[in-house]
């Protein structure tokens, strides 16, 4: 167990894609249950989806008087740059990213400037950090302590070996999104190398939950069945996913935070670089059509989709698409041994608390649910 290094209490955190699912959620956590922080978030609000839905997990933010909102990108440097020198967070959560697999294959230009050029902006502000720093006292700005960053459990690809390790080689990527998530833990592990800033990447696995993103599966699939269309199951159903509740996610996150990499020299007299990877998933893989299953039965039982849903004529079973790959299971063991934690809701449980947001935000009453995003 970790003895934690970071005491998160009075700490200035920057969170990007603070609009984000994750973000959002992180964000609510940190401002709830740590004392005297100051969360700076950044987002683009990006139209990838539904930016009301961004709009909304915002407003729910906006109570909390030690939260800050800035809208920019991360691939404006000079943005970037600014709202370092202003605040001078002490802990920075790179969550700010283009999401999708699919997307990347006919969008690859909004992944070189959010995932490359917007990652190297991160760094390269949190290099500059610890800029005109001799000299000061202790206790003084020491520029960033923790980078804390999302990669994602695509970087796999079509590993073979199950359950997924980060010991694992990760040298295939099956989408542009996984080659530019893998290409961001490079790049941190080159500037803890050389600059020694404490770096720690999170390869999540399929997250879902309430307010999530609407191009996931569950989140589409229910807008789909309430609207009396078909849905897709890719592979014919012979897919498996290690699908993670958004409060495990969060949870890890937090506790990851909390210890940054400690800086040591290797028995070569050189520098080891700050640096580490956890999984955080599940280690649950569920059947696409058992999860499919248990949405569309709590559907019903939320209220969103009418007793005896006739929800065979309403899927159809297709090949796998580009970028996908049959099965992801995370190994998280190095989690529980470092920081006592593994995810453990269940997929019932989860897909129950999404239904009932899902009724809530949409309203699901006759002629309510126009619009809502495909």
């Amino acid at each position: 167990m970790v003895n934690f290094n970071i005491n998160l209490e009075g700490k200035t955190i920057l969170v990007t894609g603070a609009a984000g699912f994750i973000g959002a959620s992180l964000i609510r956590k940190l401002c709830q249950g740590i004392h005297g922080i100051q969360i700076i978030g950044i987002d683009n609000l990006n139209n990838y989806y539904d930016v009301s839905l961004k709009e909304y997990r915002l407003a729910e933010l906006d109570k909390f008087s030690s939260f800050h909102f800035s809208k920019g990108s991360i691939a404006d440097k000079e943005f970037v740059t600014e709202i370092f020198h202003r605040y001078r967070p002490q802990i920075v959560v790179n969550l700010a990213a283009q999401a999708g697999v699919r997307y990347s294959i006919t969008n690859p230009d909004a992944y070189i400037e959010s995932n490359l050029i917007g990652f190297y902006n991160i760094l390269e502000t949190c290099r500059h950090s610890y800029d005109n720093l001799a000299g000061v006292h202790d206790g003084a700005d020491k520029g960033v302590e923790h980078l804390v960053y999302a990669s994602s459990s695509s970087v796999y690809g079509s590993n073979k070996r199950i359950p997924y390790s980060t010991e694992d080689k990760t040298d295939q990527p099956v989408s542009l999104y996984a080659a530019t998530k893998k290409s961001d833990e490079l790049l941190a592990h080159a500037y803890s190398k050389l600059y020694g800033i404490p770096t720690t990447g999170l390869r999540f696995f399929t997250v879902y939950g309430p307010a999530g993103r609407p191009d996931m599966a569950y989140f589409s699939f229910a807008d789909k069945l309430k609207m009396g269309g078909k849905i897709q199951i890719f592979n014919y159903g012979n897919c498996k996913r290690d699908f993670t509740y958004i409060d495990d996610i969060v949870e890890g996150v937090v506790r990851v935070m909390q210890y940054a990499p400690e800086k040591r020299t290797g028995e070569d007299g050189l520098p080891v670089p700050p640096y580490r990877l956890y999984n955080i998933g599940n280690s649950h893989p569920e059947n696409l059509l058992d999860f499919v299953d248990i949405l569309q039965q709590e559907l019903v039982r939320a209220g969103v989709l009418p007793e005896k849903y006739d929800f065979e004529s309403h899927r159809e079973l297709v090949p796998m698409q580009p970028g996908d790959v049959p099965e992801t299971y995370a190994d998280v063991t190095a989690l529980e041994t470092d920081f006592g934690f593994r995810p453990g809701t269940g997929l019932r449980d989860g897909l129950r608390k999404f239904a009932e947001w899902y009724k809530d935000f949409y309203g699901c009453r006759e002629g309510e649910t126009e619009g809502i995003a495909e």
